[in-house]
């Protein structure tokens, strides 16, 4: 967005320009841009930069109202500990780390649906009432997902003061402004206690590696190249992917 900053404000100067050297007495020519003399011509040119803007960042915070954040954290974590800095490629994890929030998200995304997509498109609900009705099946999914895993205070950073102190607090009166976020700290929180446990043994055995080239006196041969191996052979015969792509599904159950 920073780069189109300047490009949105070279264009909407060169409207202006053209506007004004434009005669009024032919009301035809320049009718395609606002008028950005008038407010009206100013407001709807402000509306079309907001809107480009939301456009522009909707998908990241999509993103971060489902259960993305935590399996994409787990699966970097645990390329790191198997010493495979590239493998898999960043192309195969998120692909696999999106296909796991979709079918992690379907009875979310169902529900959205069936209250709030299905009825606008019908024409039963106006846009205010559908993104209400859609925001609710996603903002029980969060606060569900912060009970089980005790994080619910996590919301009460983002909270004004008043609402912050108190004890009484639901869900409900929680705006979603502060449950994304709060969300989100959640989610990296379980995500980074996960990968601790499946940092444990990989640890152990660069640990073994390093003391036994030590001890042989074999300083110059770096333990990654001995350990990595092993960590490869114990993955495999402990089935690895299907022990954590378990855990992770099993942890939003």
């Amino acid at each position: 967005m920073k780069t189109l900053a300047p490009v949105i404000l070279l264009v909407l100067l060169t409207a202006a320009a053209a506007q004004a050297a434009t005669p009024t007495t032919n009301p035809s020519a320049g009718g395609l841009l606002p008028d950005l003399r008038t407010p009206e011509g100013s407001g709807a040119t402000l509306k079309w930069i907001v809107m480009l803007t939301v456009l522009s960042v909707a998908p990241a915070v999509l993103v971060m109202v489902t259960c993305f954040t935590r399996i994409i954290v787990v699966l970097g974590l645990l390329r790191q500990a198997l010493g495979t800095n590239q493998l898999p490629p960043n192309q195969i994890l998120f692909g696999l780390a999106l296909l796991m929030s979709i079918a992690v998200m379907s009875p979310v995304y169902t529900e959205v649906h069936a209250k709030a997509v299905g009825p606008y498109l019908d024409g039963k609900m106006n846009q205010s009432d559908a993104l209400a009705a859609a925001a609710g099946p996603v903002r029980a999914f969060m606060s569900g997902q912060m009970e089980n895993a005790d994080n619910a205070d996590d919301v009460r950073l983002f909270l004004p003061a008043d609402q912050a102190v108190r004890k009484d607090l639901a869900w409900a009166d929680v705006p979603t402004t502060a449950m994304i976020p709060g969300f989100v700290v959640s989610e990296l929180k379980v995500a980074f206690w996960i990968g601790f446990r499946i940092f444990l043994p990989f640890v152990i055995i660069d640990m073994l590696a390093a003391s036994t080239l030590i001890s042989m006196g074999m300083f110059m041969v770096p333990p990654s190249l001995v350990s990595l191996p092993f960590k490869l052979l114990l993955f495999v015969l402990a089935d690895g992917w299907h022990l954590v792509v378990g855990t992770l599904l099993q942890s939003f159950r």
